[in-house]
């Protein structure tokens, strides 16, 4: 399934500055962005510099000469640097967890073997954030905090609840099937793997994020989706 990934968001405007090379006296249009363009391009440009391996802590000068801007600009958009990262978050939390939402309703639509069923819905789950997270690197190293190191610690809390609720999700999917399989406490059989698949990928990130992108998380993944889910 294609990913929406924030090069995918709608283009933003060129940036204000002028033509190398123009002579001194030709007229310069300046485009003025649409509102929330301007917004679209700084996240945009904020995941760009993170895909670069071993980037070092961005800061808001680097932002604002790698778009063309001035920091003032910056700050018309975002009241912070907290809340561009936070922009980035909420396009995490909304696209990882509408898009498994529609997979898990798909899978239960389908009708397959009630014994199968929460293995099915947490494979594609966990396929969906793989993918992700392959579509979008610069988002890896939020989503396992390199990027937030010496930023507010927040937008770590904010990283643990989305790893919470990535948990509880999987956790969701497994218990049915606990239950159809005869398990004495589905409860605590379920919580076990959903708390074993989240550690499982986010180990998977870290080492995406900390081998420049080289190791995908991808890897070897279904031989591991079947002996996490045995």
């Amino acid at each position: 399934m294609p990913m929406t990934e924030p090069h995918d968001l709608p283009a933003a405007p060129e940036a204000d500055v002028h033509q190398v090379g123009s002579e001194p006296d030709a007229t310069v249009t300046r485009k003025r962005p649409r509102p929330g363009e301007r917004r679209v391009q700084i996240l945009q440009t904020l995941a760009s510099m993170l895909e670069q391996p071993g980037a070092e802590r961005i800061t808001t000068a680097a932002l604002a000469a790698r778009i063309g801007v001035s920091e003032a600009a910056l700050y018309r958009h975002f009241a912070s640097k907290a809340q561009m990262f936070e922009g980035l978050i909420d396009f995490i939390e909304q696209t990882v967890f509408s898009l498994s939402k529609q997979m898990i309703e798909r899978e239960a639509g389908s009708n397959p073997d009630p014994a199968t069923l929460g293995r099915r819905q947490a494979t594609r789950v966990m396929y969906l954030l793989v993918q992700f997270a392959e579509k979008n690197p610069g988002m890896v190293r939020v989503m396992c905090g390199d990027a937030l190191v010496l930023e507010h610690e927040r937008l770590q809390q904010r990283m643990n609840q989305f790893f919470e609720r990535l948990e509880l999700t999987f956790r969701q999917c497994l218990r049915p099937q606990a239950e159809a399989a005869g398990s004495a406490r589905p409860s605590v059989r379920s919580q076990a793997q959903a708390a074993v698949l989240t550690a499982f990928v986010q180990g998977r990130l870290q080492r995406y994020a900390r081998t420049g992108f080289k190791r995908l998380p991808s890897e070897q993944l279904e031989g591991a989706m079947e002996l996490l889910l045995a």
